[in-house]
This record gives structure tokens, C-alpha cells and sequence, in this order.
């Protein structure tokens, strides 16, 4: 792409570029948290949507501040994500029957919200300021040494350990550490660090930690490789999927209020069905797996990244709508098909290791 043009490298591309992300990132994220659980949302789109539409509508309309009508747009999420978990847990009914019918659902409850018009401009200068609001160099770079001093501190914890540690837990603490002060160089070359990429990347920091450190990721991991054996431990499948049908919901509105941030309005198109495939497109192509169990909250991020990426270099090559398809498509065949691939000879190891005698 940069030796086609130029410009894609740039830093005033790399910023948009990362702009243009943030809400399929955190979308995506909240497609990870569901797919590790061995469960699938096809509503994540429409429910951001919905959400950010409840958002604009009391701030613009109703003259409600900023900050009430954000949470009340997050709590509409979570009131989703409950119906969604109640209707799997409770009912019985497979997440892609609910999720499918949400999809709909939600989507004429965001046509209802947005009113004849079909279309609420976002004039609140705190709403604005989300996606607007890029910090001073000295911010940043003051940021990027947080983030540095951090990585090496890991870095040395893993080195130091008793215990063999596995190169996959030390390499992101390297990444981070080289590429934050990168990435605050680029930054800093255009407008500053974007305040809704340090909000998303705090999302996905938070998201990595609950993941990895806490009982309630430890258990959705748990779930998705194995529920039947999740339960025989004692962990209470039922509520493990609520809690994350719910927390993903909150994830997908919250991409959709940076969404809304960054254009400046929400319309009929807000959360449309190509957020969705997107979003579950960034989830597979980052590396979580579609049969549940194994990946991790990053991988949305460079989902989005390679996703977002491919489609802004082939609009700076003027390549048609029909090639962006195409294009994206076989590069989440590819990944989804790697994955299957790798499913397979997980299942035929435990086969083996599972025979009488081994």
C-alpha cells in the first residue's frame, strides 16, 4: 500500500486511520468476549447503533448532559445484553436464533428513536470532544513512557520467574515497550494522541486484564472449551454467559457512541449489519477462536488494524466498493480457515491422548 501511495504511511492517514477503527475495535471487542465463550452475537452492530441513538436523542432532544444520556445509552446495552442472556440461559434458545432476531429487533428500535427525521446531529460539545480531543505532545509522550516503563517491568518480572514462562507472554510487553513511543511520534506529527484511541486502548487493557487475572475470564474461558466440564468444576455456566452477553452489549454501545462522536451524528445507517460482519471479521482475522475458548481481548485490536488497514489503503488506491468486498472477505477466509484447521488438530491430539493405554 505505501509504495502505491505515499500517503498511506503518513501521519495524518495513520491518525484517521486509527479514528476510523476505534469503533469497530471496541465493537469487536465485545465479539471476542462473546466468542470465548463458545457463544456468537450477530446483534453487536445493531445494538450500537441503538444504543448511541438513545445517546444522541436525550442529549440533542431532551437537552439531557452528556454524561447522563452516555450512561443511559450504556444502560441500554446492559438492559439488552440481559434479554439476549435470559433468552439462551433461561429459554434455551441458541444464540444465533436470539441474537439474529435482536439484530432485527434493534434495529426498528433504532428507527423509532431516531423519529421521522432520521437523523440527529450532534451539536453537545462534551459528545464532540470524545473523538475531537487530541492531547498535547508533552501528554503524550509522557504517556508513551508509562506505557514503556510498564512493559519493562513485565519484561523483567517474566525473565526473573522461578518458573519457565512461554515466550507468548513476554512478547506483547516487547511490543508495547518499542512501539508506544512509535506510535506517540506519529501522533504527536499530526494533531497529538487521539483521546478516543487512549479510551479504547484503556478498554482493551481493562478487557486483557479481566481476561487473564480474574475469576469471571478464567471461567468464560473455561466455558468455551469446555462447558459440560466447566460445570462438573462448579462454575455456574448460566452466569457466566449473562454476565458477558451483558458486558458485550455495553462494549458494542460504547463503539457505537465513539462512532457517533467521530461523524457528528447518528442516522438510519448507524450500527448497520456491515458493523457486524466487520467486527466479527476483526475478531476471527485477530486470532479468536470461532469454536470458543482461546484468544485473547488483543486480538481486536489487530483485527481492526488489519481490517481498517486493507479498506483505507484500497480507498487511497481508488479501488471500488466490489474489490474492498472481495478483498476482505478472502482475508476472513483465510483466518477462519487456519483456525478451523487448527480446531481439527487440537481435537485429533485430545482423541489420541483420550485412548485407553496412552
Amino acid at each position: 500500500m505505501s509504495l502505491s501511495n505515499p500517503r498511506f504511511l503518513s501521519a495524518v492517514n495513520l491518525t484517521n486511520l486509527m479514528l476510523q477503527i476505534v469503533a469497530v475495535g471496541a465493537v469487536a471487542m465485545a465479539v471476542v468476549l462473546v466468542l470465548l465463550i463458545g457463544e456468537i452475537d450477530l446483534s453487536v452492530g445493531a445494538v450500537s447503533g441503538f444504543g448511541a441513538a438513545v445517546t444522541a436523542v436525550l442529549s440533542v432532544k431532551q437537552d439531557w448532559p452528556a454524561v447522563l444520556a452516555i450512561l443511559a445509552g450504556l444502560l441500554t446495552g446492559a438492559v439488552v445484553g440481559l434479554l439476549h442472556a435470559a433468552m439462551v440461559t433461561r429459554v434455551g434458545v441458541p444464540s444465533f436464533v436470539v441474537t439474529l432476531a435482536g439484530l432485527l429487533t434493534w434495529q426498528g428500535a433504532l428507527l423509532l428513536v431516531l423519529g421521522d427525521t432520521g437523523t440527529v446531529n450532534i451539536d453537545d460539545p462534551q459528545l464532540v470532544a470524545i473523538a475531537g480531543t487530541f492531547l498535547p505532545p508533552a501528554f503524550g509522550w509522557l504517556i508513551a513512557a508509562a506505557v514503556t516503563a510498564g512493559a519493562v517491568v513485565a519484561i523483567v518480572g517474566y525473565l526473573r520467574g522461578e518458573r519457565p514462562r512461554p515466550a507468548r507472554r513476554v512478547w506483547p510487553w516487547v511490543v508495547a515497550a518499542a512501539g508506544a513511543p512509535v506510535a506517540v511520534a506519529v501522533f504527536n506529527a499530526d494533531r497529538g494522541v487521539p483521546l478516543a484511541v487512549l479510551v479504547f486502548l484503556l478498554l482493551l487493557a481493562g478487557g486483557d486484564l479481566m481476561v487473564r487475572r480474574t475469576k469471571l475470564g478464567r471461567h468464560a474461558v473455561a466455558t468455551g472449551s469446555n462447558a459440560s466440564g466447566a460445570r462438573r468444576a462448579g462454575i455456574r455456566v448460566d452466569r457466566i454467559r449473562l454476565l458477558v452477553f451483558t458486558l458485550a452489549s455495553v462494549l458494542a454501545v460504547t463503539g457505537g457512541i465513539l462512532a457517533a462522536s467521530r461523524l457528528l451524528a447518528v442516522n438510519q445507517s448507524s450500527g448497520s449489519t456491515d458493523l457486524m460482519l466487520t467486527a466479527v471479521a476483526a475478531a476471527a482475522i485477530g486470532g479468536t477462536s470461532l469454536f470458543g475458548g482461546r484468544g485473547t481481548v488483543w486480538s481486536a485490536l489487530l483485527g481492526s488494524l488489519v481490517v481498517g488497514s486493507l479498506a483505507n489503503g484500497l480507498d487511497l488506491l481508488g479501488a471500488s466498493s466490489p474489490i474492498r468486498l472481495i478483498a476482505t472477505g478472502l482475508v476472513l477466509a483465510v483466518a477462519v480457515g487456519l483456525d478451523t484447521l487448527a480446531h481439527r488438530a487440537e481435537v485429533t491430539v485430545h482423541r489420541e491422548h483420550s485412548r485407553p493405554g496412552r
